[in-house]
Protein backbone atom coordinates (compact mmCIF):
# COMPACT_ATOMS: atom_id res chain seq x y z
CA UNK A 1 0.00 0.00 0.00
CA UNK A 2 1.27 3.46 -0.86
CA UNK A 3 1.38 5.70 2.20
CA UNK A 4 0.82 9.43 2.43
CA UNK A 5 3.98 11.44 2.96
CA UNK A 6 3.57 12.88 6.48
CA UNK A 7 4.94 16.21 5.27
CA UNK A 8 1.76 16.63 3.20
CA UNK A 9 -0.61 16.02 6.12
CA UNK A 10 -0.53 19.63 7.43
CA UNK A 11 -1.32 20.93 3.94
CA UNK A 12 -4.25 18.55 3.56
CA UNK A 13 -5.58 19.48 7.00
CA UNK A 14 -5.19 23.21 6.25
CA UNK A 15 -7.00 22.91 2.93
CA UNK A 16 -9.77 20.81 4.49
CA UNK A 17 -10.18 23.30 7.34
CA UNK A 18 -10.40 26.23 4.92
CA UNK A 19 -12.96 24.35 2.85
CA UNK A 20 -15.06 23.59 5.93
CA UNK A 21 -14.97 27.22 7.09
CA UNK A 22 -15.66 28.52 3.59
CA UNK A 23 -18.52 26.13 2.89
CA UNK A 24 -20.08 26.65 6.34
CA UNK A 25 -19.86 30.43 5.98
CA UNK A 26 -21.23 30.19 2.46
CA UNK A 27 -24.18 28.06 3.54
CA UNK A 28 -25.00 30.58 6.27
CA UNK A 29 -24.75 33.51 3.86
CA UNK A 30 -28.21 33.97 2.41
CA UNK A 31 -28.60 37.11 0.34
CA UNK A 32 -32.35 36.89 0.04
CA UNK A 33 -35.06 39.52 0.38
CA UNK A 34 -34.05 40.55 3.90
CA UNK A 35 -30.47 41.28 2.83
CA UNK A 36 -31.49 43.04 -0.38
CA UNK A 37 -33.88 45.28 1.56
CA UNK A 38 -31.02 46.57 3.74
CA UNK A 39 -29.69 50.02 3.04
CA UNK A 40 -25.99 49.71 2.32
CA UNK A 41 -23.35 52.41 1.86
CA UNK A 42 -22.43 53.35 -1.69
CA UNK A 43 -18.83 52.25 -1.16
CA UNK A 44 -19.80 48.61 -0.43
CA UNK A 45 -17.92 46.27 -2.76
CA UNK A 46 -20.15 44.49 -5.28
CA UNK A 47 -21.56 41.16 -4.11
CA UNK A 48 -19.63 39.24 -6.78
CA UNK A 49 -16.30 40.43 -5.28
CA UNK A 50 -16.76 38.67 -1.96
CA UNK A 51 -16.21 35.15 -3.34
CA UNK A 52 -12.83 35.86 -4.96
CA UNK A 53 -11.69 37.92 -1.97
CA UNK A 54 -12.55 35.18 0.52
CA UNK A 55 -11.04 32.50 -1.72
CA UNK A 56 -7.76 34.44 -1.78
CA UNK A 57 -7.85 34.99 1.98
CA UNK A 58 -8.52 31.31 2.67
CA UNK A 59 -5.69 30.27 0.33
CA UNK A 60 -3.25 32.67 2.05
CA UNK A 61 -4.43 31.47 5.46
CA UNK A 62 -3.88 27.83 4.52
CA UNK A 63 -0.38 28.55 3.20
CA UNK A 64 0.40 30.59 6.31
CA UNK A 65 -0.81 27.81 8.59
CA UNK A 66 1.26 25.16 6.82
CA UNK A 67 4.36 27.36 6.85
CA UNK A 68 3.90 28.09 10.56
CA UNK A 69 3.33 24.40 11.31
CA UNK A 70 6.55 23.39 9.59
CA UNK A 71 8.47 26.25 11.24
CA UNK A 72 7.19 25.43 14.74
CA UNK A 73 9.95 23.95 16.87
CA UNK A 74 7.84 21.62 19.02
CA UNK A 75 4.43 20.15 19.84
CA UNK A 76 3.43 22.85 22.37
CA UNK A 77 3.92 25.63 19.82
CA UNK A 78 1.96 23.62 17.26
CA UNK A 79 -0.85 23.20 19.80
CA UNK A 80 -1.00 26.96 20.25
CA UNK A 81 -1.24 27.37 16.47
CA UNK A 82 -4.04 24.82 16.20
CA UNK A 83 -5.93 26.50 19.03
CA UNK A 84 -5.60 29.95 17.49
CA UNK A 85 -6.76 28.71 14.08
CA UNK A 86 -9.67 26.78 15.63
CA UNK A 87 -10.94 29.81 17.56
CA UNK A 88 -10.63 31.92 14.43
CA UNK A 89 -12.54 29.36 12.35
CA UNK A 90 -15.44 29.29 14.81
CA UNK A 91 -15.60 33.10 14.92
CA UNK A 92 -15.42 33.33 11.12
CA UNK A 93 -18.40 31.00 10.72
CA UNK A 94 -20.30 32.63 13.59
CA UNK A 95 -20.25 36.05 11.93
CA UNK A 96 -22.12 34.74 8.88
CA UNK A 97 -24.64 33.00 11.11
CA UNK A 98 -25.32 36.13 13.12
CA UNK A 99 -25.48 38.55 10.21
CA UNK A 100 -27.31 36.50 7.60
CA UNK A 101 -29.18 33.65 9.33
CA UNK A 102 -30.12 35.43 12.55
CA UNK A 103 -30.56 38.68 10.58
CA UNK A 104 -28.76 40.53 13.36
CA UNK A 105 -26.10 42.83 11.95
CA UNK A 106 -25.97 44.48 15.39
CA UNK A 107 -24.89 41.23 17.03
CA UNK A 108 -22.53 40.53 14.13
CA UNK A 109 -20.93 43.94 14.71
CA UNK A 110 -20.02 42.91 18.27
CA UNK A 111 -18.82 39.50 17.08
CA UNK A 112 -16.64 40.93 14.29
CA UNK A 113 -14.51 42.68 16.92
CA UNK A 114 -13.66 39.25 18.36
CA UNK A 115 -13.06 37.87 14.86
CA UNK A 116 -10.64 40.73 14.11
CA UNK A 117 -8.86 40.18 17.44
CA UNK A 118 -8.59 36.46 16.69
CA UNK A 119 -6.83 37.29 13.40
CA UNK A 120 -4.47 39.59 15.27
CA UNK A 121 -3.80 36.72 17.70
CA UNK A 122 -3.10 34.42 14.71
CA UNK A 123 -0.58 36.91 13.42
CA UNK A 124 1.10 37.24 16.83
CA UNK A 125 1.27 33.46 17.31
CA UNK A 126 2.51 32.94 13.77
CA UNK A 127 5.16 35.66 13.74
CA UNK A 128 6.97 33.85 16.57
CA UNK A 129 7.79 31.01 14.18
CA UNK A 130 7.63 32.61 10.71
CA UNK A 131 7.50 36.30 9.84
CA UNK A 132 6.55 35.55 6.24
CA UNK A 133 3.68 33.29 7.30
CA UNK A 134 2.44 36.10 9.57
CA UNK A 135 2.57 38.61 6.70
CA UNK A 136 0.33 36.31 4.65
CA UNK A 137 -2.40 36.89 7.24
CA UNK A 138 -2.39 40.68 6.86
CA UNK A 139 -4.92 40.72 3.96
CA UNK A 140 -7.31 38.76 6.21
CA UNK A 141 -6.90 41.29 9.02
CA UNK A 142 -7.40 44.20 6.62
CA UNK A 143 -10.44 42.64 4.92
CA UNK A 144 -12.17 41.86 8.21
CA UNK A 145 -11.43 45.45 9.25
CA UNK A 146 -13.19 46.65 6.09
CA UNK A 147 -16.03 44.21 6.75
CA UNK A 148 -16.37 45.56 10.30
CA UNK A 149 -16.66 49.14 9.01
CA UNK A 150 -19.23 47.97 6.45
CA UNK A 151 -21.10 46.07 9.16
CA UNK A 152 -21.15 49.23 11.30
CA UNK A 153 -22.48 51.30 8.39
CA UNK A 154 -25.26 48.78 7.78
CA UNK A 155 -26.23 48.86 11.46
CA UNK A 156 -26.30 52.67 11.43
CA UNK A 157 -28.34 52.81 8.21
CA UNK A 158 -30.86 50.15 9.23
CA UNK A 159 -31.07 49.74 13.00
CA UNK A 160 -32.59 49.06 15.37
CA UNK A 161 -33.04 45.38 14.58
CA UNK A 162 -35.75 43.14 15.95
CA UNK A 163 -35.34 41.40 19.25
CA UNK A 164 -34.94 37.64 18.91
Amino acid sequence: MIGLDPDWLPALVAVAACLVVGVAGGLLTVTGPWYHALRRPGWKPPDWAFGPIWTTIFALTAVSGVMAWHASPDAPSRSVLIGAYAVNAVLNIAWSGLFFRAERPDWALVEVVFLWLSILALILVTVRVSAFAAVLLLPYLIWVGVAAVLNRAIVRLNGPFRRA
